[in-house]
């Protein structure tokens, strides 16, 4: 395989990540309960509307390919997986916990992005957006621990 071959590739799958990722979060904000979390979950689903726009238009102009909305097969296993959990419990720990896991598959992939090394701007755009995706995991991680001290305890 070639190297555009590759780039294009990789780039393909993030951006199946993110949609993977956007229709997560939004399913998770329909079904919190806690507010805040709704609030929360609308505001990482926009930001992957937002990446999203972004990774397309740095795409468009620096390699003159038109990126696909494929999602991956992993991403629709776990969007099951999170529509079944939710109609099963409507709990709001299980929902941080599949958030959590989505978050741990969307760092895996923007982690092997940037070590593509692709050329800049394109790899300042993806790497700012895996310290943003990293951030996002990280609050949904303590949040998660944070409910389920509270459960613990309560």
């Amino acid at each position: 395989m070639d190297q555009r071959a590759e780039i294009v590739g990789r780039i393909n799958h993030l951006i199946g990540t993110l949609v993977n990722g956007q229709r997560g979060y939004k399913k998770a904000s329909q079904a919190a309960k806690d507010p805040r979390l709704r609030s929360l979950f609308d505001d990482y689903a926009h930001q992957r509307v937002r990446f999203l726009r972004q990774l397309r238009e740095a795409v468009r102009r620096l390699c003159q390919f038109e990126p696909h909305d494929t999602t991956s097969a992993v991403g629709a296993l776990h969007r099951a997986w999170i529509d079944l959990r939710i109609a099963v419990s409507r709990d709001d720990r299980a929902i941080l916990a599949e958030c959590e896991r989505g978050e741990d598959s969307a760092m895996h992939q923007y982690a092997k992005a940037v070590h593509d090394r692709l050329a800049p701007p394109l790899s300042e755009i993806i790497s700012h957006q895996y310290h943003e995706v990293k951030s996002a995991h990280d609050r949904i991680h303590h949040l998660r621990i944070v409910a389920k001290a509270a459960y613990t305890h309560g």
